[in-house]
């Protein structure tokens, strides 16, 4: 159960509005390394985590990332509200509006809608921490590269907290999987799983003579 706190984790007043920069930082709210499947990732891949101290990092995590899925579609939103048709003709932002007007819709900056295959729960504690790792380090990435495109400092401040907490949830998965490391056990199959790694027993053949 969450208790909603109704206000952003990090403020956001963006008093100019910028469709062509909209289009590139959606993508961060339904995009392949964006918000919404990293809080689907974690708050799913809890469920099979080995011990309390996963489960927890997944679980906050997971609420924050619902924060940060807040803040990206408030960026969005205020970057697209009170355009004229004129604007929305010249940013290239004509498609779109036409599908969903200047509403808040998941999907990545090329175009491509979200799909809950960009994110798996394997149910393996350590496969699904690795999976944490690098979907820690794509979203930051993604980060990045919008910084490079973003002039406006309105529009950067907000992502630039963004791309920081990226790194701190990179280096909370770490303590994760090291927890999960010191507790291998044959739930593990990283650790040892009898189906596949008791030894071969070769029968009687003539390679023996």
């Amino acid at each position: 159960m969450w208790n909603y706190e109704k206000r952003l984790q990090y403020p956001v007043n963006i008093t100019k509005p910028n469709a062509m920069l909209a289009q590139v930082i959606i993508s961060q709210y339904g995009g392949p390394d964006g918000e919404m499947g990293a809080s689907m990732r974690y708050l799913s891949q809890r469920f099979a985590a080995p011990n309390r101290m996963a489960m927890g990092v997944l679980n906050d995590v997971g609420t924050e990332e619902l924060a940060h899925l807040e803040m990206v579609s408030t960026i969005v939103h205020q970057l697209t509200c009170n355009l004229t048709m004129e604007e929305i003709e010249k940013s290239g932002f004509a498609n779109y509006y036409v599908d969903h007007t200047t509403g808040i819709w998941p999907q990545a900056a090329g175009g491509i809608p979200f799909n809950a295959c960009e994110f798996q729960s394997k149910g393996d504690p350590l496969t699904d921490l690795f999976e944490d790792l690098a979907a820690e380090q794509k979203a930051r990435s993604t980060y990045d590269n919008i910084l490079r495109l973003v002039k406006d400092p309105e529009v950067a401040d907000p992502i630039r907290f963004l791309r920081a907490r990226e790194v701190v949830h990179f280096q909370r998965f770490g303590e994760a999987i090291r927890s999960v490391q010191e507790q291998l056990d044959f739930k593990n199959f990283y650790a040892f799983n009898p189906s596949f790694d008791a030894p071969v027993t070769c029968p009687p053949c003539d390679c023996d003579e």
